[in-house]
């Protein structure tokens, strides 16, 4: 089979055999934002592996904004009720299916997504607390292998956001990460004053000298992370994710006190591998 991993800004595609390993890969900043998706891309990525068994498609590409809209499947969500709903494509002699996303609400009311996420968290098969740290991160509840809740934080688009367009990046330098500074923004975030309070003492701090340049940057993120980790992790962290990120935030963790343990960040081809096969 095919699976392919379609998202904002990148374009992964997966061969594996019969029992699901993985033979070949490809990959291209062919994402939805860079290129319109469909048949056209398809071809000329992987034109040579489309006889090759049942495509499976997740992420952005079954967005609004992409090939064909696969709509949310609410919560609780488990393979059944996502393979239930997979969206089928066609073009030429050539079939695809769209993985859905998923939504929930919170205690208010107000609704929450995922798109791609869903088939991480099902490839791993495990239960608990797990936490895919990003751009938006997302906290999602796993029990008896369905996605019976999760929350979204916006971490990573405001630390972009502040570093890049506010009064708090004008003071910063490029330079390496800074374990100390990070750390030094984690146990911040339990001081009083709130999250937008702690904000302006990134720039403060520099004023006065207490912060160098170079490290600021590790200063805001500890103080981001750590208000993310204290209101939503509990005794047992499981993380998903790239590398980089998840040690980060596992450092944040064990600051407050919060066993984590790390999750197969390619567990997504499993569960397409899995999703292929209810297809074929």
């Amino acid at each position: 089979m095919i699976a392919i991993d379609w998202g904002t800004t990148s374009f992964r595609a997966y061969r594996l055999d019969r029992e699901g390993n993985v033979v070949d890969a490809r990959s291209s900043g062919k994402g939805i934002m860079a290129t319109p998706p469909g048949p056209n891309v398809l071809e000329d990525e992987i034109g040579d592996w489309l006889d090759d068994g049942p495509i499976v498609m997740s992420g952005m590409v079954g967005s609004r904004q992409g090939w064909v809209e696969a709509p949310y499947v609410p919560c609780p969500a488990g393979f059944s009720e996502i393979a239930s709903f997979l969206k089928e494509v066609r073009w030429k002699n050539h079939r695809a299916w769209i993985v859905p996303g998923v939504s929930c609400r919170d205690a208010a009311g107000v609704p929450d997504v995922m798109r791609g996420e869903e088939t991480q968290i099902l490839g791993c098969g495990v239960d608990g607390t797990i936490c895919l740290p990003g751009t938006h991160s997302k906290w999602v509840e796993v029990r008896g292998g369905r996605i019976e809740r999760f929350s979204t934080a916006m971490t990573g688009e405001v630390y972009a956001v502040l570093k890049q367009h506010s009064i708090l990046g004008r003071m910063m330098e490029e330079g390496a990460a800074d374990p100390d500074a990070f750390a030094q923004g984690v146990r911040r975030s339990g001081d009083d004053g709130g999250l937008l309070h702690h904000l302006f003492g990134v720039r403060t701090r520099g004023l006065m000298g207490e912060l160098a340049p170079a490290a600021s940057a590790s200063y805001l993120s500890g103080i981001l992370i750590g208000h993310e980790l204290r209101s939503r992790a509990t005794k047992e962290v499981l993380l998903l994710g790239a590398a980089a990120l998840t040690t980060l935030y596992a450092q944040g963790a064990a600051l407050l006190g919060v066993a984590t343990r790390t999750l197969d960040a390619d567990a997504a081809v499993r569960c397409l591998f899995r999703l292929a096969s209810s297809r074929a």
